[in-house]
């Protein structure tokens, strides 16, 4: 059985059709792409898959269950966790704290034991912090644990949310553009840390518009055009699509391809 099943999946705002019957699977241990051009619906999906909206039609099966229909926060707790184009963090927080909030799904005491501070509330506290720690240690920014997030750049509030979403403890982590407003060097490392997680025993659904980074680390690709699926499978294989390569203009894949070469 696929790790993640989407089947037919449609999704309507009004008179626009944002999916119509998209249908794919991921297995677990890949790492997968979608990719499209602006407008094709990789957002919209990624959305449906999490919860935060609801198919119109479909059916979406995690794991053994089936999840269209659930919150999302019953699909993170179910083990799937997600990243977004922007990164959504508590800037006034500390870098800590963020990425302590990540454990929330993970949590046992409640609201009184934590008003109460009984020694189970303390020792779970414990092991909160120490769990976000070693998390901010595998993205590499430990060392601005205690900085207010606000105070960080770019590609690091990437990196803390990227660590949040790790701290959830998934085992399907959905990446929405992840290198977006970054530079080469920090998207090659993105790459690299993207491997290392699936070494850890995460699987990964990738959004991204660098295909660079998209044909270095992906096992399978689906494209999406005007909410359709238009093709799918290995990189080789999209790269010498020939529809593909029209939606696209040419650029995009042309220029991984040659970056592949070289």
């Amino acid at each position: 059985m696929p790790l993640l099943d989407v089947e037919n999946v449609s999704r309507r705002f009004g008179g626009l059709v944002a999916l119509d019957k998209v249908a794919f699977s991921v297995s677990a241990g890949q790492i997968k792409s979608i990719i499209g051009p602006n407008g094709a619906g990789k957002t919209t999906l990624l959305n449906v898959v999490s919860g935060l909206l609801s198919a119109d039609t479909g059916r979406i099966q995690f794991r053994d269950s089936r999840i269209d229909g659930l919150k999302s926060h019953q699909i993170a707790q179910g083990g799937m966790s997600r990243t977004f184009q922007n990164p959504s963090l508590f800037l006034q927080m500390s870098v800590l704290e963020n990425v302590m909030v990540g454990r929330h799904p993970r949590t046992r005491c409640g609201f009184a034991a934590c008003c109460l501070r009984l020694p189970g509330q303390i020792r779970e506290e414990r092991r909160i912090r120490e769990s976000a720690l070693e998390h901010l240690r595998f993205v590499g920014l430990e060392g601005m644990a205690g900085a207010p997030a606000g105070a960080l750049g770019f590609g690091e509030r990437r990196m803390v949310e990227l660590a949040r979403a790790l701290a959830t403890e998934p085992s399907l982590l959905l990446l929405d553009e992840p290198a977006s407003g970054l530079n080469n060097r920090e998207t090659a490392d993105l790459g690299e840390l993207i491997r290392r997680i699936r070494e850890r025993g995460i699987t990964t659904l990738l959004v991204e518009h660098d295909m660079s980074l998209v044909m270095d680390i992906s096992d399978d690709i689906l494209v999406l055009h005007n909410g359709t699926p238009l093709a799918e499978g290995a990189p080789a294989v999209i790269q010498n699509n020939e529809e593909v390569i029209r939606v696209y203009l040419g650029t995009g894949l042309e220029d991984a391809a040659a970056s592949q070469k070289s």
